[in-house]
C-alpha cells in the first residue's frame, strides 16, 4: 500500500458548511483539440469547511459534455441537490470514510472527485501535513511535458523548439485526422532527440490503422487516446497491430477499467487525470494495479488554474508517476491566477507546493471574485 497513516489524534471532521462558486478564467490564447476549440476555462471550485480550516477543489467537468458525458450545470446541481446536503453536518475519519456516502451514486466521477479531493486538502490541513505526504508521495518536484495544441505545422514546429529549449521533459502534439503524419514528421526533424507524443483525443478508428502505423516511424513515447472513449476492445485489436505504445485516457474511468486494460493489452501507459477518476483514492488505486503490472502512468491536465494544478502536482509525486505530466507553467494559459503562489517550470521540472499542509497553496480571494460567476452556501 502506498499510502501514509496519519497520527493516531486525528479525530474525525465535522463538516461545517460549504460553498460552491462557478469561476471563468479567460485563457491568454485558444486551445484547440481533434474535437473543438476552448477559449476559457468554466469550472466549479468547491470550499469545504471544519473547524476553522477549509479544503479546496475544483471541477474538471466543461460546459458541454465534449470530454466525457458530465457537464457544468449538471455537476453543479448533483452538488446542490445530492452531494452536498449528504456531507455537511456529518463527520469523517478520513476520505476512505467520506468514500462510502459518495459510492451509492453512480458515474459522475469528475463531481464526485471535486469532493472527495476539497476533503483531502482539509483533512491534510487538519494534520498539518502536505497532500503527497498522506497519498504517498516521494519527490519535492516532479517532472512535466508541455501539450501543443493543434495549429499549423510552422508554429507547432516552433512551439515545440521553444518549449524543448526550455527543458520540457516531453512534447505532446494534439493530432486529428488530415493533422497527423506530416506534423510529427515535421517536429520529429526538428527535434530528432526530443521525446515526443501525440494526443488524438478518440478521433480515429480502426479503419485508419495506415496512419497509426506511418506514426511508428518516428519513435513516439505513445500514441493517447487514438479511438472511442468507451471501446477497450478496439484499442487492443490496434495495439496488436502497431509498435507505439498505446496510452489510454478517456477511456480510463476507474481502477477495474485500468486493471481490464492492461489484462487484453489495450494499454501500455495510463494518462491519470485526478478528477476524471474520481478523487485521490481512486486515482492512487489506478497508479498501483499500474505499478503492479509494470505499467507507467503519468498525470493529466484539463486546463486547471493552480488550485487543480496543486492537486495534481502532489498526487504525481508517487513513484510509479514515471512519465513527465501535462502540469506544464500557469503563465500558458492564463494572465492571472486564482492562487498566489508561481507556478512555473524550472528546468522541466515542477516543485510541489509547500506553502502551508493541505496542497500547498493559497486563494487570491480578492481577484478571485472578479472571476466568480456566482456561488451557493451550504450549511452554517
Amino acid at each position: 500500500m502506498t499510502s501514509v497513516q496519519p497520527r493516531a489524534a486525528a479525530k474525525p471532521l465535522r463538516i461545517d458548511s460549504a460553498s460552491v462558486r462557478l469561476v471563468r478564467l479567460p485563457l491568454l490564447t485558444p486551445f484547440t483539440v481533434s474535437n473543438g476549440t476552448a477559449y476559457e476555462k468554466v469550472f466549479p471550485l468547491l470550499v469545504l469547511r471544519s473547524g476553522g480550516l477549509e479544503g479546496y477543489a475544483e471541477g474538471v467537468v466543461d460546459p458541454a459534455p465534449e470530454f466525457l458525458e458530465e457537464t457544468v450545470s449538471g455537476s453543479l446541481a448533483l452538488l446542490r441537490e445530492t452531494l452536498l446536503p449528504s456531507i455537511v453536518g456529518r463527520s469523517f475519519a478520513n476520505p476512505e470514510e467520506l468514500e462510502q456516502v459518495l459510492i451509492p451514486w453512480r458515474g459522475n466521477q469528475m463531481t464526485k472527485a471535486l469532493v472527495e479531493m476539497a476533503f483531502w486538502d482539509l483533512w491534510a490541513k487538519s494534520l498539518g501535513l502536505p497532500l503527497k505526504t498522506l497519498l504517498g508521495g516521494l519527490r519535492d518536484a516532479v517532472a512535466v511535458g508541455v501539450s501543443l495544441g493543434i495549429e499549423d505545422i510552422a508554429a507547432t514546429v516552433g512551439k515545440a523548439r521553444h518549449h524543448h529549449a526550455l527543458g520540457y521533459r516531453r512534447i505532446k502534439m494534439k493530432i486529428k485526422p488530415g493533422h497527423d503524419v506530416a506534423l510529427v514528421a515535421a517536429v520529429r526533424e526538428a527535434l530528432p532527440d526530443a521525446a515526443l507524443s501525440v494526443d488524438a483525443n478518440t478521433a480515429y478508428t480502426l479503419a485508419d490503422l495506415a496512419v497509426m502505423r506511418r506514426l511508428d516511424a518516428f519513435d513516439l513515447e505513445y500514441i493517447e487516446q487514438p479511438l472511442a472513449h468507451d471501446d477497450l476492445h478496439d484499442h487492443a485489436a490496434l495495439q496488436g497491430r502497431i509498435r507505439t505504445a498505446i496510452c489510454l485516457d478517456e477511456s480510463i474511468r476507474s481502477p477495474r477499467d485500468a486493471r481490464q486494460a492492461i489484462q487484453i493489452d489495450a494499454t501500455r501507459v495510463v494518462n491519470i487525470k485526478v478528477g476524471r477518476v474520481g478523487g485521490h483514492l481512486e486515482a492512487r488505486r489506478i497508479h498501483d494495479i499500474c505499478a503492479a503490472a509494470s505499467v507507467p502512468v503519468w498525470c493529466g491536465g484539463m486546463l486547471e488554474s493552480g488550485l487543480g494544478r496543486a492537486h495534481n502536482i502532489h498526487m504525481s509525486t508517487m513513484a510509479n508517476f514515471r512519465k513527465p505530466g501535462d502540469t506544464s507553467s500557469i503563465s500558458r494559459y492564463f494572465a492571472h491566477d486564482i492562487v498566489n503562489e508561481r507556478m512555473e517550470v524550472e528546468n522541466g521540472l515542477m516543485p510541489v507546493p509547500m506553502n502551508g499542509p493541505g496542497i500547498g497553496v493559497t486563494i487570491d480571494w480578492d481577484f478571485l471574485d472578479t472571476v466568480t460567476l456566482s456561488r451557493e452556501e451550504f450549511g452554517e
